[in-house]
């Protein structure tokens, strides 16, 4: 008789003996970038040639999606149903990346290698996300293998190939796919843990809206030696324009984008939670954001504007010259309760209050944030799976900092989600030299294969106890 101890054996043996290397070898050599503004043929092989073979093994029905945004990647959808009146799993991965950047890598490195430095794995989408899907599909295989080829519920797999394009098309496929994607509960892996030394479980994402302030005050600049002091510089109206939204140290100071009290399961959930602290993370800068909150409050529970970039004039080889127009490109990060799809007349109304009524203020990018309940039955019930695996309990974040397409799971196919990181704050990850940590894959491994283990234990997970609690579920 197998036990969950072999489960997790067969996933550290799948990393022992070379396998989950040579599998990863072959995906990063996929070219798969999707931040060019156009699919390429390596999107669909990745899908076709990559991922099809080892699910098809694994006893899943595939199939590839069009994606019905133009320029957009494709998308597969695997399904492994062993009984109609199972419960089902939904997973996600992408296996797009972002551009590789080749000339800009170490020496000996190269985004479509995996190069083996110590315990860092070097190549684009190590960290994100081939590498952490595929530690999930090879805890997938592990525990299958350990249950004598059944998992005890249905399993359906999403991978899309535009996520580093802000995933064109996923909206609409899965309204298109609903009945194929309908499912119980969503675990999936993405971003990085909170530090490399402790798992991290983590419930939705803040969401993100991207904007731009512009103050076009005339076709072109004039010498500013001949018109200075006659003609507004719209580069220093728009500065004290962008000023306007949040003080010298970070505080936001537009009372409508700031979000409400943090719950006090929320505070509970965050207060061990250490920010940066590994040898490669910047260090924390005293007295920056909102007063009163701690670093891991800041980051995760409440909302910060930060500008991205700032243009007027040739910063590279100034003029003397009063440029004619000025652009802010700036971003705010938000929590649930924040009313994001305001935001555009929000920020009008504020400039106008202001006497900054010539700045235009133009949305760019949007999507919603999420967090599912901290005293879900999920929660818990992961926290002790997690700790079965690996012998510490997750770092637990009610949302990541940072942004993922969770909206769709949470808002639209209204599951409760579980993300599980198999990376870590300093992987370069969208950068030269992105890598993964050879112990985290290999423990990443055992947790993934003690997750699906656990999810098929009769009576042991929340959907077999009748203990769902989807109301709980809150995405806005």
């Amino acid at each position: 008789m197998t036990t969950r101890t072999d489960a997790l054996a067969a996933a550290a043996a799948y990393f022992d003996d070379g396998a989950f290397f040579a599998d990863l070898q072959r995906r990063i050599a996929f070219r798969t970038e999707s931040d060019t503004g156009a699919a390429t043929p390596a999107l669909e092989a990745y899908l076709r040639d990559e991922l099809i073979p080892p699910l098809e093994a694994l006893g899943f029905a595939c199939e590839v999606i069009a994606n019905p945004v133009v320029g957009g990647g494709p998308f597969l959808i695997a399904r492994r149903i062993e009984g109609a009146t199972l419960p089902t799993l939904l997973s996600y991965g992408h296996g797009d990346v972002v551009s590789g950047q080749d000339p800009h890598w170490a020496e000996g490195l190269g985004p479509w290698l995996l190069t083996v430095r110590g315990d860092r794995w070097y190549g684009r989408g190590t960290a994100d996300n081939k590498g952490q899907h595929s530690i999930n599909l090879g805890g997938l295989a592990a525990a299958l293998r350990a249950r004598g080829g059944r998992l005890g519920f249905n399993l359906t797999w999403l991978i899309e190939m535009g996520e580093e394009a802000a995933s064109p098309g996923l909206q609409a496929v899965c309204e298109q796919q609903r009945d194929k994607l309908r499912a119980d509960l969503l675990i999936a892996c993405d971003g990085p843990r909170v530090n490399a030394g402790r798992p991290t479980l983590f419930l939705g994402s803040r969401g993100a809206v991207n904007f731009s302030l512009r103050l076009r005050a005339r076709p072109r600049g004039y010498h500013s030696g001949n018109w200075g002091g006659v003609l507004a510089n719209p580069a220093t109206v728009l500065s004290h324009a962008v000023a306007s939204l949040a003080d010298p140290k970070g505080r936001i100071l537009v009372d409508a984008l700031r979000p409400p009290p943090i719950p006090q399961a929320v505070r509970s959930a965050l207060a061990d939670i250490a920010i940066g602290g590994d040898a490669e993370d910047p260090a924390l800068d005293a007295g920056w954001g909102e007063p009163g909150l701690s670093p891991a409050e800041r980051l995760m529970a409440w909302n910060t504007i930060e500008v991205l970039a700032l243009g007027a004039g040739s910063a590279e080889r100034p003029v003397n010259a009063i440029p004619g127009a000025a652009v802010a490109h700036c971003q705010l990060r938000f929590v649930v309760g924040t009313p994001w799809q305001d935001l555009a007349q929000i920020v009008r109304a504020h400039l106008d209050a202001r006497g900054f009524g010539q700045v235009e203020v133009e949305v760019t990018l949007a999507g919603a944030a999420t967090r599912l309940d901290v005293e879900n039955p999920w929660v818990e019930w992961a926290q002790r799976s997690i700790a079965g695996s690996c012998g510490q309990r997750a770092d637990l974040l009610p949302n990541l900092a940072g942004s993922l397409p969770n909206d769709v799971f949470a808002g639209l196919l209204g599951l409760p989600t579980l993300w599980v990181p198999h990376s870590y704050p300093a992987c370069a990850q969208h950068a030269p030299n992105e890598h993964l940590l050879a112990p985290l894959a290999r423990e990443g491994l055992q947790i993934m294969a003690g997750l699906y283990w656990d999810l098929g234990e009769p009576g042991r997970a929340p959907w077999q106890a009748g203990a769902l609690a989807p109301a709980s579920l809150a995405s806005h």
